[in-house]
């Protein structure tokens, strides 16, 4: 995904700040409760690393932020705004490096494989993503790989009627890398910019995903060699902590090579991305804080640790 456009900057920025209310609100909460025009001491520092541990930061996320503070300002009068304040550029220099949005080019159709758990977002992110590039102009291929679940494929359906993307898909139970070799086949044949493959989330069962997905990536190679070129893994804001063992599981099961997190207006645990940050330094493409195609966006360091700790 490329930049957002001036033109939308500061409505993208009204909707982070009001999508990471929860989230800001229990970290901006528990740091003003710590305070009572105290000095910062290694009592505070460590009240603090706690209440951003309590906040999905992680440990060594909440390690790093304590220890900015403490070189800034140790031993002198601080105030909740303050301790934002410097927690905000920090989380910042964690997340600069891995805010990158997704680039297509180099292949004609791109080809991108979304994974996940069910129920994280995929199709939604999908369609969105979908509408983004139709949104460009961009040829834009759906393969509904999702064939366990009926609902999936309809979902994907609709979405290729909003956007005008044509959708491939099969009936329900059909082979999920045949019609990813399919789907690659059309959008080679017909000029497509862009195939984004939707796939099934099953993670009861690890080694029959696994299996699926190597399979998916094993015939799409034989019409792409180089395929597919970008693996996105998109992760629910809302499960907190379990998406670090979500991550874990994907990165075993194939090349991941970026995340989208999802629903980070539903859920006081936006920190969770800056742990991921900070312990997988996969790149974030994309973050999403509603339900329109317009609150997926790309992923700007700045703006959302600013927005995280209350300050834009």
């Amino acid at each position: 995904m490329n930049d957002v456009p001036n033109g939308e900057k500061r409505g993208w920025l009204q909707r982070l700040r009001s999508g990471l209310s929860r989230s800001s609100s229990k970290i901006g909460e528990s740091i003003t409760g710590l305070f009572t025009k105290r000095k910062l001491d290694k009592a505070l520092l460590d009240e603090l690393e706690e209440a951003l541990i309590a906040a999905d930061l992680g440990p060594a996320t909440a390690a790093k932020l304590t220890a900015a503070l403490s070189k800034e300002r140790f031993g002198k009068d601080i105030t909740p705004e303050e301790t934002r304040d410097v927690f905000a550029g920090e989380v910042a220099r964690i997340l600069g490096p891995v805010a990158k949005p997704l680039v297509l080019g180099g292949h004609k159709p791109h080809v991108v494989l979304v994974v996940g758990v069910n129920g994280s977002g995929k199709t939604t992110t999908i369609g969105k993503l979908a509408q983004h590039y139709r949104g460009q102009g961009l040829k834009v291929v759906l393969a509904a790989g999702d064939t366990f679940r009926a609902a999936a494929v309809e979902q994907l359906k609709i979405w290729g009627e909003r956007t005008g993307a044509e959708v491939v898909a099969g009936g329900e139970g059909a082979d999920a890398a045949g019609l990813a070799y399919d789907a690659l086949a059309k959008a080679k044949a017909s000029g497509a910019d862009l195939l984004l493959i939707d796939t099934a989330g099953r993670l009861q069962n690890k080694t029959g995903l696994m299996a699926e997905l190597a399979k998916i990536i094993k015939v799409v190679k034989k019409l792409e060699p180089a395929a597919p070129h970008d693996t996105l893994l998109v992760l629910d804001a809302t499960t907190g902590q379990n998406a670090h063992s979500q991550v874990e599981v994907f990165k075993e099961i194939c090349a991941v090579t970026g995340l989208v997190v999802t629903k980070l207006d539903g859920s006081a645990k936006g920190g969770v991305l800056v742990a991921l940050a900070e312990r997988f330094g996969l790149p974030v493409v994309a973050i999403g804080v509603g339900e329109t195609a317009d609150d997926l966006k790309p992923f700007e360091a700045e703006s959302f640790a600013r927005s995280l700790m209350g300050l834009v």
